[in-house]
Formats: structure tokens, C-alpha cells, sequence
């Protein structure tokens, strides 16, 4: 498994990853399969959505800040129960297809890492899964 290091810079973020992945799996031998991904933190999530016009990624973090209020009459006493449900809705993995050594997404789409309560310095691992 290999261990990626992000350093968020907001308490809300859509940290477009792609091009660290893109570097991890060219120097790897891997030429065929998925790549599994996992985020293990429960305030922080991914996501694959545009990444071509960066107002996408401000919608969304719009859109989710108007589904879930930071301030919503929750319990949980460390203040943050709006990121914890933020990241439950994007949830903390994905599996991204591996074609001739290459992540394959469409054309507009990049991978996220979507931060609801920091900034933190946070850790994504990525898992080789071969191809038959």
C-alpha cells in the first residue's frame, strides 16, 4: 500500500488530487487494474467531479454548507458534527480504473479529497488492485 501526504488548507475543501496520483501510479509497474483509494479519517472524504472550472468544486462545498450547517443543534461536544455528515454523504473511498499504467477518468472528471474540518494534515492510501 502506498501513503500519500496532503496538508489542507481551509476547514472546508475540495483538494483536487489527480495529478499526485498520476505521479504515484507512472512510477509504478502497475499497467492494468484499479486503484483503490482510502481516506481514513471521518472528516474528510472523496470525490471524482469536474475539474476543469473550479466553481464546481465552490458549488459544491456551497451546496453541501447549506445542506449541513456548521451550527445545527448536534450533540457531538468537539464541535464539528457538520463534518462528519459532510464526509458520510461523500463517504472515504474510491476505485478508480488502471488502463497501459495510466488512471482512467473522463474527460472533465479529477479526483478530490474533500476536507470538512481543517486545516489538518491528512493521509490518503492507495491500494494496487491487479487487472486480469
Amino acid at each position: 500500500m502506498e501513503v500519500l501526504k496532503i496538508t489542507t488548507a481551509t476547514r472546508e475543501q475540495m483538494l483536487d488530487v489527480t495529478g499526485e496520483l498520476r505521479k504515484l501510479v507512472s512510477a509504478k509497474p502497475w499497467k492494468r487494474g484499479a486503484l483503490l483509494l482510502f481516506c481514513p479519517h471521518t472528516t474528510c472524504g472523496l470525490t471524482i467531479n469536474e475539474g476543469a472550472d473550479p466553481d464546481v468544486a465552490r458549488d459544491m462545498l456551497t451546496t453541501f454548507s447549506r445542506l449541513v450547517p456548521r451550527q445545527g443543534g448536534y450533540r457531538h461536544v468537539e464541535g464539528n458534527s457538520d463534518a462528519h455528515v459532510k464526509t458520510s454523504l461523500m463517504g472515504p473511498s474510491l476505485l478508480v480504473p488502471l488502463e497501459n499504467g495510466e488512471i482512467r477518468l473522463g474527460t472533465w472528471q479529477s479526483v478530490y479529497l474533500v476536507e470538512s474540518d481543517g486545516p489538518r494534515n491528512r493521509t490518503l492510501w492507495a491500494q494496487w488492485l491487479p487487472g486480469a
